[in-house]
């Protein structure tokens, strides 16, 4: 049996995502000899027909040709792992979800006639079937890293579902909500990224989108209570994973 296949594959996406695992450096350079790297543009010209064992997808649908493609795409692989906020969420061209595309267009674009974009940004799972999602802009290496491995091994990733205060609490990080008054979604937010921001003294702002069973009710009173007013809470709230947001209750 030959090496198993891996394809990449690029929506509507600032590439982030793509770069991350460009990033992984040493431990690409081990992951391309376990497996073949039949299509990933961002890294090479080469393209192998499929099917494909694993595909990631980065990036949002947001055109009538995205939706053919990630038909096919899905089609073609047997293992489908979407990357990113706006692969999982939308992305924050999901907030024209919530406004008129058209008016967008006629401000940023001289002839705007010339614009096929559908109404609105959305996941890739709400087209398509999804096996696995990787959240954050940009996703994670070390979770990028961990998919990949078990999948190979044949096992399901492991991956959290707890909020960035439980990272928080292992790194023995002083909140910045509690003890220095800084407005934080990380009560609320995915684990995975390390609270990163945190650690720097900044308050989380959520690009790991919701975590399971947020709770936004208990939040909201607390980040008012830091000097946040109504429209502050709703603009942090709505911004890499609107559409999640949404979804899991809003800002409660």
């Amino acid at each position: 049996m030959g090496k198993p296949t891996l394809a990449v594959w690029k929506f509507a996406s600032c590439d982030g995502c793509q770069l991350t695992l460009l990033d992984c450096e040493d431990e690409l350079l081990a992951l391309a000899d376990r497996v073949r790297i039949a299509h990933f543009l961002e890294a090479s010209s080469e393209v192998m027909p499929g099917p494909y064992d694993v595909s990631l997808v980065e990036g949002s649908i947001t055109t009538q040709a995205d939706l053919r493609r990630i038909q096919r795409v899905r089609a073609e692989s047997k293992v489908l792992v979407t990357i990113g906020a706006c692969a999982t969420a939308g992305g924050v061209q999901a907030l024209r979800n919530f406004a008129d595309v058209n008016e967008f267009a006629s401000v940023v674009y001289a002839n705007p006639e010339y614009i096929d974009a559908l109404a609105t940004s959305t996941p890739i799972a709400a087209h398509v079937p999804v096996d696995h999602e990787l959240h954050g802009c940009p996703i994670d290496r070390g979770q990028l890293l961990e998919t990949l491995s078990a999948l190979l091994a044949g096992r399901k990733p492991d991956l959290p579902g707890t909020s960035v205060c439980t990272e928080c609490k292992r790194r023995g990080l002083s909140c910045v909500l509690v003890a220095e008054g800084t407005p934080c979604l990380g009560p609320v937010t995915r684990a995975g990224c390390g609270a990163l921001c945190p650690s720097v003294h900044r308050g989380c702002f959520g690009c790991f989108g919701p975590m399971t069973r947020p709770n936004t009710p208990v939040l909201v009173p607390l980040l008012r209570s830091r000097g946040m007013s109504g429209d502050d809470v709703d603009r942090v709230f709505s911004t890499f994973t609107v559409t999640e947001t949404h979804r899991e209750g809003g800002q409660g």
